[in-house]
């Protein structure tokens, strides 16, 4: 029996796309000519250095993920026939700023060309009618995502295309449903039928821990990260309901910029029914910065590697996509070139050292072979002659 169409697309999916990103912005972009009085602009190159994109699917409904920052290189002649150069950056083209309108965009602009009447007309021209049609531009791209890449996370189905997705009539009422219903505790008798393990996952954050805290239990603040309805009264023994109704449970206790402990259950046919994991949420703050640990015991056997991409793309990406950045710790590899200059090094200390003692025992023995002779004659000896 096939499974519902409903129920097939219930779970998260993620599908990283970055590289097909890069090849659609750099095609689209140089396609991008304009002409005036002023003079003709194109740009001639395309550069995304930073950011990733994603599309990611939750109860049905398909999302497009992305930050980038893109960097690009312009071209034009003015209108007697100068030729004219330079760059532009665009730190941030994302979710937040092309759909849910949430800031504008930046545009960092760069002549390389020298200044004359001519090409000052036409840098300015190229600052006034360049941004519309990068615009344009940005405003297709979130539809080329979801054409491209929707087959491959959902069965069937119209897409969201626009903005934040609401969340369903059903899941609206199944939140309102457990307003006024008790999300049972972990039964232990029912844990232990269940074969479950640990998932932990970390990240490091540059933000205060007590933000960060906000940002977990504040209903008003959720929905910045997870981009969907939430309820949260922040309390021991009170409900909440994140990702609109994707995930549930009960706090167990809260303290604040330290720990948060609740109950978490996944809304998904692949989550075994009325059994609940606990979710620990630490937060170890540092003078810069604070590291955020996520610690999900009594995760289902087989369900490990589908809870950590969850963690990573809702919880960690969630946080990035709104501005947190995240630190990356990086350990050099002791190489064995390096390991070899180690051994070398060690190697030449010990010799050094055996050297050095040599040397001072030597010079202990000589200073000894002047000395003794003159500690050992009588004092008789050194008495001057009776005259």
């Amino acid at each position: 029996m096939a499974m519902p169409t409903s129920t097939a697309n219930w779970h998260w999916k993620n599908k990283n796309v970055t590289s097909w990103a890069k090849e659609w912005f750099q095609r689209e972009l140089t396609a991008i000519a304009i002409e005036g009085t002023e003079g003709n602009v194109a740009i001639s190159s395309v550069r995304i250095d930073e950011g990733d994109v994603e599309l990611g699917q939750r109860k049905s409904k398909l999302i497009t993920i992305y930050d980038i920052q893109i960097r690009l290189d312009w071209q034009g002649a003015t209108s007697d026939g100068t030729d004219v150069t330079g760059k532009l950056s665009i730190p941030e083209v994302s979710h937040e700023i092309t759909l849910d309108k949430l800031s504008d965009y930046v545009y960092n602009w760069t002549l390389d060309t020298t200044s004359s009447p001519a090409v000052n007309a036409l840098f300015t021209f190229v600052k006034t009618r360049l941004p519309p049609a990068l615009e344009a531009k940005f405003a297709e791209f979130p539809a080329a995502l979801i054409d491209t890449h929707g087959k491959d996370l959902t069965v069937s189905g119209e897409p969201s295309r626009t903005g934040t997705p609401a969340p369903s009539i059903d899941a609206v009422a199944a939140t309102a449903a457990s307003a006024s219903t008790t999300v049972p505790k972990p039964a232990p008798v029912k844990q232990s039928q269940i074969n479950t393990s640990s998932v932990v996952k970390e990240a490091t954050f540059m933000a205060a821990a007590d933000d960060l805290f906000g940002l977990f239990t504040d209903e008003r603040r959720i929905p910045s990260w997870t981009r969907a309805p939430a309820q949260s009264a922040a309390q021991a023994d009170t409900e909440y309901s994140l990702f609109g109704g994707g995930v549930k449970g009960k706090y167990v206790s809260l303290t604040p910029g330290k720990e948060i402990v609740q109950t978490w259950a996944l809304q998904s046919p692949t989550w075994p029914s009325e059994h609940f994991a606990i979710l620990t949420t630490t937060f170890e703050q540092s003078s810069d910065s604070t590291k955020v640990r996520f610690t999900l015991d009594g995760v289902p056997k087989g369900m490990e590697d589908e809870i950590t991409r969850n963690l990573e793309g809702y919880y960690i990406h969630g946080l990035k996509s709104i501005g947190y950045v995240q630190l990356i710790p990086y350990t050099r590899p002791l190489s064995s070139s390096t390991r070899s200059r180690t051994g070398t090094s060690s190697k030449s200390t010990s010799s050094a050292s055996s050297a050095a003692t040599a040397l001072g025992i030597a010079v202990i023995v000589l200073v000894a072979a002047f000395t003794i002779p003159y500690l050992s004659v009588s004092p008789i000896t050194l008495r001057s002659p009776a005259k």
